[in-house]
């Protein structure tokens, strides 16, 4: 579980209803910012805009990509380097033919796919074209994702302003009684708050996390093409850990170092 998104969003909203409750009516005013009409307008209208703006299978693809948030990123890219440089060292010794029978023990597709087109003998321009394809297939399937709450979080607000347009016409046809115009009022501007909600408590965050989550996968890729690239080019062990560490920032590049050295020995 991704214990930063779980705090965040738990965070934010207990900080809205501490701000609720604080005030002089303390748990009462709660009430105050229910109202179902609001809440259909708001969440309805962004929502049912954003599927108006996609198809239903992406629609519901992007409503059930909001649990991605919440599992933690099994990339190691360090660790994955370290394997790459294990198998450079295999392909040196025994030959690239050697490569198949470590393939099996892989988990990752993205790579065994790669060395399974190596030890076939494909040619290395064909073996990036075709990686680079999937990697391209599997960044356009992410963006779709994104794209889907980034709609959802413009719709919000919007919609937001929708709902308080409508509650100012109904208030402005009750104008001759001035006792109901507060609480007219007041009903008013909750499809604002809503909306702002909407966009900025869960559909910002969302996107931004599965924009993260999405760099850290295509830099992850990126590499094992690189790597695998260089075994099939013959290229020194050490020569591919230095190409490889050149993705990492300079504090990760001393872990993989020292991950290196532990498999050496």
């Amino acid at each position: 579980m991704d214990l930063a998104s779980i705090i965040g969003l738990v965070a934010c909203m207990g900080l809205v209803i501490f701000g609720i409750v604080s005030g002089e009516d303390g748990v009462a005013a709660i009430g105050f910012f229910i109202d179902p009409a609001s809440i259909f307008i708001t969440f309805g209208g962004a929502f049912c805009a954003t599927m108006a703006s996609v198809s239903m299978s992406d629609f519901i693809g992007g409503l059930k990509s909001v649990t991605l948030v919440f599992k933690s990123v099994t990339v190691n890219i360090p660790e994955m380097i370290t394997k790459i440089i294990e198998l450079s060292n295999v392909a040196r010794k025994e030959g690239l033919l050697s490569l198949e029978e470590a393939a099996g023990d892989l988990d990752d597709q993205f790579m065994k796919k790669g060395i399974l087109l190596i030890v076939d003998g494909t040619d290395p321009e064909l073996v990036r074209s075709i990686l680079e394809t999937e990697l391209d297939s599997i960044e356009e399937r992410h963006k779709a994702k994104i794209g889907f709450w980034e709609t959802c979080a413009s719709m919000g607000p919007a919609w937001g302003m929708i709902g308080t347009l409508v509650g100012l016409v109904i208030m402005l046809q009750h104008m001759s009684d001035p006792s109901a115009l507060g609480p007219s009022m007041a009903v008013a501007l909750i499809t604002t708050f809503y909306g702002s909600v909407l966009a900025n408590w869960l559909c910002t965050p969302v996107a931004n996390k599965l924009k993260a989550n999405n760099a850290i996968e295509i830099q992850a890729k990126s590499i094992m093409i690189e790597g695998l690239l260089s075994i099939q080019a013959g290229e020194n062990p050490r020569v591919i850990e230095e190409k490889l560490k050149s993705f990492l920032a300079p504090k990760d590049r001393t872990s993989t170092s020292e991950e290196g050295a532990g498999g050496e020995a």
